[in-house]
C-alpha cells in the first residue's frame, strides 16, 4: 500500500502539468481547425469576407430576411427553396454593393447633403413619399411637410419599440436612395464612355458583304480509329498548365455517388385515404355552403368561371356532364384521392380585354418587402367611387390610370388586360366574363377597390365553376421506418467504395440502381437527381473522399451517399479535366499524322488521293461573318480557321498550301471566288445607334463582371445556412 502512495506521491505533479498540456494542445488545435483566434473570443460571426471588409452575420441575416419578403410578396414562392434564392440574392447583393462602393470612394463618387435633399423633397421625389405627401385637393407634393416629418423621426432617440422600428426603416429607406443614386452616377460615367466608331460598323458591313466560293478536300477527325493514337496524363498537364485561365476552378466542388430508397404509401396507405375522403362525401354532397366547407377542411376554392380547356383536372368531362350540384368520385389526382363538385356552367368569352383603376387596400414596403396596411375600407370605397363619379363626368381614363390607379401591373398600359379566363382573383374575373362588352362597374376584391369597363370580348366557350376536395395519399409512420430502415441497414454495411458498390448489385432486383451528382458548391441547394436539400449537401461537405454518408430524408426518399471526388479550388486535375482536354490533344494528333499523309499541298487532287481517294468537294455562300454557307456546306460554320484562309486576300484564286487544322478536321482549300454582295441593313448611323443602346445596357453588368472577376471573395455561408 505504501508503495502505491509513494508513487502516486512522487508522479502527481508530473501527471498534472502532462494533463494540462494535453488540454493546451487540444484547445490551440480547435482553435485553428475552426479558423478562429486562441485569445480573440469564441465562435466567428462572420459570414464572408469580399477585399478583407467582413460581411457580418446578423447584418446578413437582415437582408436576407428583407429578400425573402420582398421575394414573397411578389409571389415567387414560399419554402427552403425560396428561403435559399434569398440567401443566394443577398450574398450576390452585399458582394456588388462593397465592390461598387470601393469604386465610388476610389473615383469621388458621393450625394451630397443638398442633393439628397433634391431626391426627397424636389420636383420628382419617391413614389412612397409622394403618396403620402400630396395635398389630395391640389395634386401638389409638399416637400417642406415630407421634410419637417422625416427630420422629426430621424431626430428621435427614444419611442415605442414601433416607433423605433419606423425610424429604421426610414434609415434603410433612405440608404436605398442614397445606394440608387449613386449607381445611377457610376452606370452614367460608364456608359457614356462608350463608343461606337464610325468606321468599325463600316469595317464590320464590308466583312459581311464578302461571299466565296472554295473547292475542298477534307478528313474529320472523327473517321480516325487509330488506337495507337493516346494522350498521357503528363501532356493533359502541360496543356492546362499553358491555358491555366480556362482550368482553374474558384470554388471548391464535390461528386457523390447514391441509391434512393423511395418512401412510397403502401397498400394501406392508400386505403387509409381513400376511407377519409368517403367519410366527407355525404356532407360536400349537400352542403349549401361548399366555401365554408372546403376552408373547414383546410382547402381553398377558386369561386369564378374557367372555360373547360383550362381546367387542368384529369376527370374533367365526367365533372363537367354533372348536373349543378352534382358530385364525382373519389378519383386518383397525383398523390391525391379527389371529389370534384360542378356549382355552375355556362357560356364566356374566351377572352377579354377590359380596363380597370385600383384603389388598393395595401402596400410593400420597398425596402423590407412587408405588406402594410394602405389604408381602411371605407377610405377606399369612397375614392373609388370619387372615380366613378370622374369618369361618368367625361374625365380621361388614361389620365387617371396614370394619376390614380395603383396597379403596377397594368398602369403603364391604361389599367388594361386582355386575358383568358380564370387569371384574376374571382370577383374580377366573373365581372369581366359574365357581363357583356361596355360594362362598367365598382368590383372588390382582396386586393382593394376596382372600377372596371370591358372593352371588348372574344370567342365563346361552355365555362364551369367547380369545386375540388382532396384528401393527401400520406405515408404512415410503419411505412416511413420501414424505408429508414433499409437505408441505414445499407449505410451501415457499405463503409467504403468496394462495400458500396457491392451492396448497390444487391439492390438491383429491387429496381434500385446508383445514381451520380458531380461538381456540387458547398452552397448549392438543389442536387442532381436528389432535389433540393441543403441538408445532404452541408453532409458532403463535412465528409471526406470516401466516406459513406448516413441516410437523410430528401422529398419522398431516403438518400445514401458516397463523396467519389473533392477538386479544391486551383487548376484542375488531370482526371478532372481529361475529359474536355483529351479529344483536344488526340485530335492534335491525328492532324499530324493526316499532314503527315497528304505532304506538301499542290492540289486538290493530290491530296484527295493522299487521303484515301477523298473526294473533291464545292462549297458555296461562304460568309466571313459568321462563317454562314450553303445548307449542303453548314459545317464549314464551325470552322473559322478555313473561313479565316478563305478571306485571307493573298490565298485568292490559289490552293492554299498549309494544310489547315480546323475543329472537325483538316482541311486542304482552294479560293476560287470572292466577291461582295450588297447588304440587307447598311444603315451606317442607325446600327451605331442600336450598338450604343446594347453597349449601355451592358455596362454596368460587364463592369460588376469584372470586379468580381478581380476580387477576393471567401464565402463562408456553409457554416450558416
Amino acid at each position: 500500500m505504501s508503495v502505491i502512495q509513494n508513487i502516486q506521491e512522487k508522479y502527481a505533479k508530473l501527471m498534472a502539468i502532462i494533463i494540462a498540456l494535453a488540454l493546451i494542445i487540444f484547445v490551440v488545435m480547435l482553435a485553428f481547425e475552426n479558423g478562429g483566434n486562441l485569445f480573440g473570443g469564441g465562435n466567428t460571426t462572420t459570414v464572408g469576407k469580399v477585399n478583407g471588409k467582413s460581411i457580418s452575420y446578423n447584418d446578413f441575416l437582415l437582408k436576407v430576411d428583407q429578400q425573402e419578403k420582398y421575394m414573397e410578396s411578389q409571389r415567387y414562392g414560399t419554402g427552403p427553396m425560396l428561403r435559399q434564392q434569398a440567401i443566394e440574392g443577398a450574398w450576390n447583393q452585399e458582394i456588388n454593393s462593397i465592390l461598387q462602393n470601393e469604386e465610388y470612394d476610389e473615383l469621388g463618387i458621393e450625394v451630397g447633403k443638398k442633393e439628397m435633399g433634391d431626391i426627397l423633397y424636389g420636383m420628382n421625389p419617391p413614389e412612397d413619399l409622394k403618396r403620402q405627401f400630396t395635398d389630395s385637393a391640389t395634386g401638389t407634393y409638399n416637400g417642406q411637410l415630407a421634410k419637417s416629418k422625416i427630420d422629426e423621426v430621424l431626430k428621435m432617440k427614444k419611442g415605442t419599440a414601433e416607433q423605433l422600428e419606423s425610424r429604421e426603416r426610414l434609415i434603410q429607406f433612405i440608404t436605398y436612395l442614397e445606394n440608387n443614386r449613386l449607381s445611377e452616377k457610376y452606370s452614367a460615367l460608364l456608359t457614356n464612355s462608350y463608343n461606337v466608331p464610325k468606321w468599325l460598323v463600316e469595317k464590320e458591313n464590308a466583312d459581311k458583304s464578302q461571299m466565296a466560293t472554295i473547292s475542298l478536300v477534307r478528313e474529320a477527325y472523327a473517321t480516325n480509329t487509330d488506337s495507337s493514337i493516346r494522350v498521357t496524363d503528363k501532356e493533359i498537364e502541360d496543356y492546362i498548365n499553358k491555358h491555366k485561365d480556362e482550368y482553374k476552378q474558384k470554388d471548391e466542388t464535390r461528386s457523390i455517388a447514391y441509391v434512393l430508397f423511395k418512401v412510397a404509401p403502401s397498400a394501406a396507405d392508400t386505403a387509409v385515404a381513400l376511407n377519409r375522403i368517403m367519410g366527407l362525401r355525404a356532407e360536400f354532397d349537400t352542403t349549401k355552403e361548399v366555401k365554408k366547407f372546403l376552408e373547414k377542411q383546410g382547402a381553398q376554392m377558386y369561386d369564378g368561371y374557367i372555360t373547360g380547356s383550362q381546367i387542368q383536372i384529369p376527370v374533367k368531362d365526367s365533372i363537367f356532364r354533372l348536373p349543378i350540384g352534382g358530385v364525382y368520385g373519389p378519383y386518383i389526382d397525383a398523390n391525391n384521392y379527389a371529389l370534384g363538385k360542378l356549382l355552375g356552367a355556362r357560356t364566356i368569352p374566351d377572352t377579354v380585354k377590359a380596363r380597370h383603376i385600383l384603389i388598393s387596400l395595401e402596400r410593400r414596403d420597398p425596402q423590407s418587402g412587408e405588406i402594410l396596411e394602405q389604408r381602411d375600407s371605407a377610405t377606399a370605397r369612397r375614392l373609388i367611387d370619387s372615380v366613378q363619379r370622374l369618369v361618368r363626368n367625361g374625365a380621361n381614363f388614361d389620365s387617371l390610370v396614370v394619376a390614380i390607379s395603383e396597379d403596377g401591373g397594368s398602369k403603364t398600359k391604361g389599367g388594361v388586360y386582355d386575358v383568358p379566363s380564370g387569371q384574376f382573383v374571382s370577383e374580377f374575373n366573373d365581372f369581366i366574363f359574365t357581363n357583356p362588352t361596355g360594362s362598367k362597374g365598382v368590383v372588390k376584391t382582396e386586393f382593394g377597390y376596382h372600377y372596371i369597363e370591358i372593352l371588348s370580348q372574344k370567342g365563346s366557350s361552355p365555362g364551369y365553376k367547380a369545386a375540388y376536395l382532396t384528401q393527401p395519399i400520406e405515408v404512415s409512420p410503419e411505412t416511413e421506418n420501414t424505408a429508414n430502415s433499409e437505408a441505414s441497414l445499407f449505410a451501415g454495411d457499405s463503409r467504403d467504395q468496394k462495400s458500396f458498390d457491392a451492396n448497390v448489385e444487391k439492390l438491383r432486383s429491387k429496381g434500385i440502381s446508383k445514381n451520380f451528382a458531380t461538381d456540387i458548391t458547398n452552397m448549392a441547394s438543389d442536387v442532381q437527381g436528389v432535389g433540393f436539400s441543403r441538408d445532404l449537401v452541408k453532409a458532403v461537405f463535412k465528409a471526406d473522399k470516401g466516406d459513406v454518408i448516413e441516410p437523410i430524408k430528401v422529398d419522398d426518399n431516403y438518400v445514401v451517399a458516397i463523396v467519389t471526388d473533392v477538386v479544391k479550388p486551383g487548376l484542375l486535375p488531370i482526371a478532372k479535366a481529361r475529359s474536355g482536354v483529351e479529344p483536344l490533344l488526340r485530335n492534335k494528333k491525328i492532324a499530324d499524322v493526316l499532314r503527315k499523309k497528304i505532304g506538301n499541298v499542290t492540289t486538290l487532287e493530290a491530296a484527295a488521293t493522299a487521303l484515301g481517294g477523298r473526294q473533291v468537294e464545292v462549297a458555296d455562300s461562304v460568309r466571313m461573318v459568321g462563317g454562314q454557307t450553303s445548307p449542303s456546306a453548314g459545317y464549314l460554320s464551325g470552322e473559322p480557321k478555313v473561313v479565316g484562309a478563305t478571306f485571307n486576300p493573298a490565298n485568292r484564286g490559289k490552293v492554299v498550301t498549309e494544310v489547315i487544322d480546323g475543329t472537325y478536321g483538316v482541311y486542304v482549300i482552294r479560293v476560287d471566288n470572292v466577291i461582295a454582295t450588297p447588304l440587307a441593313e447598311a444603315n451606317v448611323p442607325e446600327q451605331r445607334k442600336l450598338r450604343y443602346q446594347q453597349g449601355r445596357q451592358a455596362g454596368m453588368y460587364k463592369a460588376l463582371q469584372a470586379l468580381r472577376d478581380n476580387a477576393n471573395v471567401k464565402d463562408q455561408r456553409n457554416d450558416f445556412f
